[in-house]
């Protein structure tokens, strides 16, 4: 602005205001006085300032009708709008005038009611110059009603020389409303997660926990906090954590899933659970690898079905293999005797024209005695076919065998020592007598034969009850009641292959010419027709178990079945620690404990259970429920490890051999807590929970 030659540049009240014009030696400037020359001076300067604040408004005015936000000025309280750019109105439905027209009952309805209080406290703060969060959420109240989120900054200015705040707002409806989107979509996630069976995880690159549902840690056995974190090096043997690396370095390798392989965990009590999953990398956000996902299901209940279920097959396969060789031996007996008895009756024919004196009779006496002994393999052999005539009747074992001792005397020998442990309350069975005594008389020289130095024979009696699980697990077996008749000896045991094939029609190990192997073939044969079944219990140098199950006469069953009605199963919430090398009764006794109530450590072997034991120092372990005889350390000196660890540690042994043999044998003392095999779930029951109880 020029005015008289001047020019002024600045605010008027700027004290650094900048004058220019004609030089002190123009003709103005000698002509103006003084006074008139500041009056000139101060005209020029307010005219100036009024020009420069007129355009700073413009611009203002400018910037804020064309910004996208929308910008607002309020003042006194409550509230009451002054300035309202257009992309407010238009955010809320109003024209700016609408707006700047409201009442403050109006302004504040502008609010939605949830937010009113918080946010017009905020705008009092702001207003007196307290000190506010920078920005701040709230929900608009749009002219239609609906509602819309604002994100607002305000700051504190003098508008027409009175206190007024300035609000910026940014509409952040679509972002909230995609916010809602994804946080309902991770709340159906999280719920999906957390109700599913399987397992999700998620792990870094060295293998440590990240994130997982609750289902991991239900599988596991521990809780979230224990959890996070952990490696899985943490709960896997070294075998199994070798095979979780290869999966996870193939995973890394190729970026591409595995999919269901398994392997073993070791849970928080010391339980061992066969689980099977599939993993997945995971990338960052620049697409390097940053850890693996996966879904793992606990598959221990599938693998003992398969595991039963092999053990029944291979059952199955050796009844099947023995049917097949009981039909081949009969038919060859039958066709054997037929022409047996051609050659004895012409041999008979031929002596009776022969003198005494001839040597021809020589020859043919010869044929008859070889007739003789092949007769009686004949006979053998029917009775392993179970092909025999038997004349059945009710008889009582124990009467049999007193009858019988002076011949087993006998047939055993000086050198070996002889006990029986007969039941006072025996039941009777139907069997034919003559079969059984053989059957008696077979087992005594097969255990003698075991012990060519001498050593303890011990033959027992007892009422059994063999329940659904026991016949399940073994080929050919029904639930019921049973006499066991068992034969104990201290030899030299047998070898799982031999035991497998220790029925097998001439199958021996006896050196040649001292056996024909048809001894236990015959055995089999006629328990078999007798309706019962025999198992064999042995391990090298441990001797030699074989128990017979004869199905009770019926005239006495009906007595036991009400006492098995009256009976009560007993439950208990104790820690017990099952040691069993036989992974099949291992599985079969924690089953059935777990069932009634207690918590259950599974070991496979002595060793096993005493890193089992080393972590529960701090917990009691109430019952150690072993089997007697193990590969490595024994049942005997297992307890007396474990009773070191765990001073009131009450111990329960188990064994295949009968108590009575076992003690013999040397390994436990008479006297001990003793469940003999096989076991019902009631008799296992009321055994562990009475040795708890003392």
């Amino acid at each position: 602005m020029t005015d008289k030659g001047l020019s002024v540049t600045g605010n008027p009240t700027n004290p650094r205001l900048k004058i220019t014009g004609p030089s002190k030696t123009s003709p103005i400037h000698k002509s103006l006085s003084p006074r008139q020359l500041s009056r000139e001076k101060r005209i020029t300067e307010h005219k100036r300032a009024e020009e420069a604040l007129s355009e700073s408004e413009e611009k203002y005015r400018t910037l804020v009708e064309q910004s996208l936000q929308g910008i607002a000025i309020a003042q006194d309280s409550p509230p009451r709008l002054v300035f309202v750019n257009r992309a407010l109105g238009k955010t809320l439905g109003y024209t700016p005038a609408e707006l700047m027209a409201l009442s403050p009952e109006g302004t504040e309805a502008l609010v939605h009611p949830e937010d009113r209080m918080t946010f017009f406290k905020l705008f009092r703060d702001r207003l007196a110059g307290r000190p506010l969060p920078s920005r701040y959420e709230f929900r608009g109240i749009c002219k239609d009603g609906s509602a819309r989120w604002l994100e607002v900054s305000t700051s504190r200015l003098l508008y027409k020389r009175e206190p007024a705040v300035q609000a910026v707002f940014v509409d952040i409806t679509e972002r909230k409303q995609a916010e809602e989107t994804l946080q309902e979509s991770e709340e159906r996630y999280r719920s999906i997660l957390d109700n599913i069976e399987d397992g999700y995880f998620e792990v870094d690159l060295a293998g440590n926990f990240t994130f997982f549902n609750e289902s991991v840690c239900r599988i596991m056995g521990y809780a979230k906090e224990e959890l996070f974190g952990m490696n899985d090096r943490q709960y896997t043997d070294p075998q199994n954590a070798k095979k979780l690396y290869q999966t996870f370095n193939q995973v890394y390798r190729t970026g591409e899933p595995v999919k269901g392989f398994d392997w073993v965990i070791t849970r928080k009590d010391g339980a061992k659970r066969f689980v099977e999953a599939s993993v997945s990398p995971m990338k960052d956000s620049k697409g390097q690898p940053c850890g693996f996902r996966g879904i793992v299901r606990d598959i221990t209940e599938r693998k003992k079905s398969e595991q039963e279920m092999a053990a029944l097959q291979e059952q199955f396969r050796q009844s099947q293999k023995m049917e097949a060789i009981g039909r081949l031996a009969g038919g060859i007996a039958h066709d054997f005797n037929n022409l047996l008895t051609v050659i004895r009756g012409y041999s008979q024919l031929s002596l009776m024209d022969l003198r005494e004196n001839e040597k021809l009779r020589g020859h043919i006496e010869e044929i008859q005695r070889a007739s003789q002994k092949a007769s009686d393999l004949t006979h053998h052999l029917l009775a392993f076919s179970r092909r025999q005539i038997m004349e059945m009747k009710i008889l009582d074992l124990n009467t049999l065998l007193k009858d019988l001792d002076r011949m087993l005397h006998r047939v055993i020998g000086e050198d070996i020592e002889l006990t029986y442990r007969l039941a006072n309350d025996l039941g009777k069975v139907k069997i034919d007598l003559g079969q059984i005594e053989q059957v008696i008389l077979n087992l005594a020289v097969n255990a003698r034969d075991a012990m060519p130095s001498g050593g303890k024979l011990t033959i027992e009696t007892s009422n059994a009850e063999l329940d659904e699980t026991y016949a399940r697990t073994h080929i050919g077996s029904k639930p019921g009641h049973y006499v066991m008749l068992s034969v104990s000896d201290t030899g030299v045991g047998m070898i799982p292959e031999v035991r497998e094939r220790a029925f097998e029609p001439f199958f021996t190990t006896k050196e040649k010419g001292k056996g024909t192997g048809l001894g236990l073939s015959t055995v089999y044969g006629i328990v078999k027709q007798s309706g019962g079944n025999i198992w064999a219990y042995s391990e090298p140098g441990r001797g030699t178990t074989f128990k017979i199950y004869l199905p009770q006469a019926d005239e006495f069953l009906k007595e036991a079945a009400e006492k098995a009605e009256a009976a009560e199963i007993l439950k208990g919430s104790e820690t017990i620690l099952v040691v069993e090398d036989e992974e099949e009764v291992l599985k079969l006794v924690a089953q059935i404990l777990t069932g009634q109530g207690y918590t259950v450590i599974e070991a496979s072997d002595g060793d096993e259970a005493m890193d089992f034991a080393s972590q529960y120092e701090r917990k009691p372990i109430h019952l150690l429920l072993t089997d007697v005889v193990m590969p490595g350390m024994s049942g005997g000196e297992l307890a007396q490890t474990l009773k070191v660890q765990h001073p009131g540690l009450k111990v329960l042994y188990m064994s295949g051999y009968t108590d009575n043999a076992i003690v013999h044998h040397g390994v436990l003392e008479e006297g001990i807590n003793y469940i003999q095999k096989p076991f019902t779930l009631d008799a296992l029951a009321r055994k562990v929970r009475e040795v708890l109880d003392r």
